[in-house]
């Protein structure tokens, strides 16, 4: 594990670090030498439970072809169902599906498994599931497999914007 400096992070990551700064949000980006590609293993590199992983997953709407972000613990299966509903406002409820890993690049500017909250090429409809305002501290993306990086849940709201709502289930 290492914490960033200058030069020290891919460009993505840098992209990312960028975004963050804008948003008045001063954090440190930890990079793996192990991905942390999912929940599971952004937690074992961590040291946090799996909870506090905010998982990002694209979805796109599915008649006008839009971005959506979700913002999941990373315990929870997300609802499409659910989702479409929290969405009644901005994409008037239209129903989503998941989106492929070109759509993903295109409209993010980053691969699966490195999405983060911010910093995207174009601007993502977000919603952000409710049970990770259960945690003090959570962490999401970076840009890349490999990197993370903390904030609060109410960082994540004011950051992206998102609406607030019960998306998601517990897996198991």
């Amino acid at each position: 594990m290492t914490e960033d400096g200058p030069g020290d992070l891919p460009a993505s990551a840098r992209k990312v670090r960028q975004a963050l700064a804008a948003l008045g949000h001063d954090c440190r980006i930890v990079m793996f030498d192990a991905s942390t590609r999912t929940a599971a293993d952004a937690a074992a590199a961590i040291g946090c439970s799996i909870g506090q992983i905010a998982k990002s997953l694209v979805f796109r709407t599915v008649h006008s072809d839009r971005p959506v972000l979700v913002i999941a613990s990373g315990t929870n299966r997300v609802d499409e169902a659910a989702v479409a509903r929290a969405l009644s406002g901005p994409l008037g409820g239209e129903a989503i599906g998941r989106a492929d890993a070109d759509f993903v690049r295109s409209k993010t500017g980053f691969a699966i498994g490195g999405v983060p909250p911010v910093g995207h090429a174009e601007p993502l409809a977000v919603v952000i599931d409710n049970d990770l305002l259960g945690y003090g501290e959570i962490w999401a993306a970076a840009g890349t497999p490999k990197a993370v990086f903390s904030l609060t849940p109410r960082q994540l709201v004011d950051m992206t914007g998102g609406t607030v709502a019960p998306v998601a289930t517990p897996r198991g």
